[in-house]
């Protein structure tokens, strides 16, 4: 065989990917144009790295819950004090100003509402509905701790000092704390001779 017997095979194979270019350009087309808005998206959405001094803010919130602003930045927090990572800190809070995170511990570290009881082998056991709790200080004063579990519920516990600086807060932790009371059994008082 010689060149010339190839030529008119090549050209007929040549015709026919002549004839898929359009198409496959096309195709390589919406693949560059759906990498590129994929990449555009990525750039405008949101990151929501932990940003220790919004979530202060946050926590110091009437409610935080109600601030759309705050919402992921907090369910982030969450997120990542569930996976162990430490707490932010924010260098603009000055010294009266602070966050810290404890994990809870019932029943010594576990508001009584949240505290379960249950009888085991060994005697009572104690467990708490939630996993830690965030505490707020504003100018050196306890202002609000904020309860969480790693379900993603949260609860926020204002202080006396908060409650008279906010005026209106979200009452759910007084509320629960109240119905909680309202179920224990009331002490009846001592009937002892000594009392006689």
């Amino acid at each position: 065989m010689n060149f010339l017997q190839w030529t008119p095979r090549c050209q007929g194979r040549a015709k026919k990917m002549a004839a898929h270019r359009p198409h496959r350009r096309a195709s390589l087309q919406r693949h560059h144009c759906a990498l590129m808005v994929g990449i555009a998206l990525a750039a405008c959405s949101p990151a929501y790295a932990v940003d220790g001094c919004q979530i202060l803010l946050c926590l110091a919130a009437p409610s935080w819950k109600s601030i759309p602003q705050c919402v992921p930045p907090i369910r982030q927090l969450i997120r990542d004090l569930a996976r162990g990572k430490p707490f932010p800190t924010c260098a603009m809070g000055g010294t009266g100003s602070a966050a810290t995170h404890s994990w809870a511990s019932a029943p010594s570290f576990c508001p009584p509402q949240y505290t379960l009881v249950s009888e085991g082998p060994r005697g009572l056991t104690y467990t708490c509905n939630y996993d830690g709790a965030i505490s707020v200080s504003v100018d050196n004063v306890p202002f609000a701790r904020t309860w969480w579990s790693i379900s993603g519920d949260s609860v926020t516990e204002f202080s006396p000092a908060a409650k008279l600086q906010l005026g209106a807060w979200d009452t759910r932790f007084d509320d629960e704390l109240t119905a909680w009371l309202t179920l224990q059994p009331a002490t009846l008082p001592s009937t002892s001779l000594a009392n006689r």
